[in-house]
């Protein structure tokens, strides 16, 4: 029997009238793989906040594990602590950082990670809803803060890194670190040899080349260079598609943009559809190429899932995507913040199909090498090991 694992999440959370919790759906279902893979105690310490744009509504006494909420903004103490063998606390939110100070003696803290100090900056950056000046006091801040998390690095027993730029940012300071891909795909999930013959088979054809984008449609994740990205490759003259599905503050942006260029036969915007049952077999039958516009570092399930779905990856050259493409050989960076470049690889792209089955073929076996199960089983293994220990 291992000790109580305590789990800090910074995960948001919505409390209803009727008294249910509005919460993340990959939250709810990390939840029940924790209880599931466990051998032992295990709680959850959440706090209050929102928005919970792809929640899910539950009675908090169904879920997989005792939730302890806490109102928005309040601080640990040690009696939140109390009778944890090991602690599991998400470093990239603040409220965690004074943890090395709040275990008791023989408490084991490890940290998870997935933002670095220049993708918090950029995303400053990149938000257009604050003026310069709470701009500038903002990033301070996080650069105060990110000294503060590096000192609690050092004293924590454990580090997990989604990621490679985390892993290269934080790695040194914790003596026993994992570095992870976080994903969904799983299973039978995974996109299937006859799928991606069909693919090879329909582009050698001549079909359209089918281009997809998922997530949120926010500057951060690049939404805004999407219909740009159409318009310069219809003026290469080359045959294709983009479906996008998501829903953001750009949304509208973008409907007007497509209507105005007069895109509406090759670039289509979906709402978000469900995960597994819908978007997966869609990716599978009906897409040659994930189209990834995201303009910072993070680690992005999104690679990884349409990896999964036997979809390279066409994106920005941000520090995460750069190295997963040279790592694993399954997709084509370009210069940074640049649409035009884009659509100029997609056209070479779209007369090489042979190359980007190649590279759909890499895609799928590095999914495959890290499935959902997997990366999960090692994390948790880590775990264990130093609650043991």
């Amino acid at each position: 029997m291992l000790p109580e694992l305590v789990m800090i999440v910074t995960a948001p959370l919505e409390r209803l009238p009727d008294g249910r919790l509005r919460l993340d759906a990959r939250f709810i279902e990390g939840l029940a793989l924790h209880a599931a893979h466990w051998d032992g105690p295990l709680r959850c310490i959440i706090w209050e906040g929102g928005p919970v744009p792809f929640g899910r509504e539950m009675a908090e006494a169904d879920l997989a594990v005792p939730l302890t909420v806490l109102p928005e903004g309040a601080a640990l103490t040690r009696d939140h602590l109390a009778g944890a063998g090991i602690v599991l606390a998400a470093a990239d939110g603040w409220r965690t950082h004074a943890l090395p100070d709040l275990c008791g003696p023989g408490v084991k803290l490890v940290y998870a990670i997935e933002y670095t100090l220049a993708t918090r900056l950029d995303i400053l950056r990149l938000d257009k809803g604050i003026g310069w000046l709470r701009r500038l006091r903002s990033m301070l801040w996080v650069i105060r803060q990110e000294r503060r998390m590096c000192r609690a690095f050092r004293r924590a027993a454990g580090l997990q890194c989604n990621g490679d730029p985390a892993f290269e940012a934080y790695g040194r300071l914790v003596p026993d670190v994992l570095r992870y891909h976080d994903g969904r795909m799983d299973g039978a999930l995974f996109a299937q040899t006859s799928e991606q013959a069909i693919r090879l088979a329909r582009r050698l054809h001549g079909g359209p080349l089918r281009l997809v984008n998922f997530g949120r449609l926010e500057p951060m994740k690049g939404a805004q260079d999407l219909v740009p990205f159409a318009r310069a490759l219809r003026a290469r003259s080359v045959d294709f598609t983009l479906d996008i599905f998501g829903t953001g503050s750009l949304e509208a942006q973008l409907r007007d943009e497509i209507a105005a260029a007069r895109l509406e036969a090759r670039v289509r915007l979906h709402a978000p559809v469900p995960f597994e049952s819908e978007l997966v077999p869609w990716m599978r039958q009906e897409a040659d190429i994930f189209l990834s516009c995201h303009r910072q570092d993070d680690p992005s399930c999104a690679y990884l899932e349409a990896m999964g779905c036997g979809l390279p990856v066409l994106g920005y050259a941000n520090r995460m995507l750069e190295r997963l493409v040279a790592r694993v050989g399954a997709g084509w960076t370009v210069q940074f913040g640049d649409p035009v470049a884009l659509a100029r690889e997609a056209a070479l792209l779209a007369a090489a199909p042979e190359e980007v089955s190649g590279h759909s073929e890499r895609a799928l076996a590095f999914a495959r090498a890290h499935s959902a199960s997997k990366e999960f089983a090692a994390r948790m293994e880590q775990l264990a090991r130093l609650a043991a220990g």
